[in-house]
């Protein structure tokens, strides 16, 4: 009986993981949910906690009250 070449398990394992991820990207660019907007909008229109030290701090550099 023949021995396998290293080579063809190789060449079989990089086969099967760029043939998982095609499939993964696939399935994700086939969703539905993907090319939806409506999403968006209410992302942009829920508060943002970790921007508001930000806005805070811009505040009181165009107030000038330090200094």
């Amino acid at each position: 009986m023949r021995k396998a070449s290293p080579l063809v398990i190789d060449y079989f394992a990089i086969a099967l993981t760029h043939g998982l991820m095609v499939l993964a990207v696939w399935r994700l660019l086939a969703r539905p949910d993907l090319d939806d907007d409506s999403l968006a909008s209410e992302e942009e229109a829920r508060p943002k906690p970790w921007l508001a030290a930000r806005d805070e701090d811009a505040g009181d550099e165009r107030g000038g009250g330090r200094g």
